[in-house]
């Protein structure tokens, strides 16, 4: 993970491709403008407080070689998902009022749940909004998050509430829910989070 910005300066499309070409050598992670680290990001470039000195109790992190950590969204109409043609694969904007985060997201689908009205997605940075079409929604309720827990200051529970910053969250601030999944898998601790706010517990 770098900045995630995908500014292309470095020359590559997106931060994912500079990374991956990065591992294979191709480049060197000082090309990068926006970080001269000779790593990807660590915990140390954490210290388990967000920016109003709120402390968490991990950090939420991408599983695999995923660009962000899985967001779990529902419009607010949901027949906007037929009606506005979102499919796998689409670029929806809009805001998460119901977790009271005043920033609109640019979110990639990548599975959608047509019973439910669930769309399943990653966020990605404002340079796919310059790039791509994309499909204004406004604003959506925020269902969940799913990713690697680490940094973990209280390892996360079933059933107990859980304060945890996604990794390159633009606000830096400490979102809080109700973990309802925690699989022990060999890239780490995978956990679900449900019922997010983004205020203090």
């Amino acid at each position: 993970m770098l900045d995630n910005k995908d500014c292309g300066l470095c020359g590559d499309t997106t931060c994912l491709e500079f990374r991956k070409n990065v591992e294979q050598g191709l480049k060197n992670i000082s090309e990068c403008p926006f970080n001269k680290k000779e790593s990807n990001i660590s915990n140390s470039d954490y210290e388990n407080k967000d920016m109003h000195g709120n402390e968490y109790d991990f950090l939420l992190k991408p599983i695999g070689n995923e660009i962000s950590a899985r967001k779990i969204v529902k419009p607010f109409r949901t027949e906007l998902i037929e009606k506005l043609n979102i499919k796998k694969g689409s670029y929806i904007s809009g805001r998460p009022v119901s977790a009271g985060c005043p920033v609109t997201h640019i979110l990639k689908v990548f599975d959608i749940d047509e019973l439910s009205g669930l769309l399943y997605a990653w966020v990605v940075g404002p340079k796919y909004a310059r790039e791509n079409e994309v499909i204004d929604i406004r604003s959506y309720e925020m269902i969940g998050f799913e990713g690697i827990a680490d940094n973990v200051k209280e390892r996360p529970a079933i059933g107990k509430a859980a304060g945890f910053l996604p990794c390159l969250c633009m606000l830096q601030l400490t979102h809080y829910g109700l973990v309802n999944k925690v699989l022990s898998t060999q890239e780490g601790i995978v956990v679900r989070i449900e019922d997010i706010h983004v205020a203090r517990r």
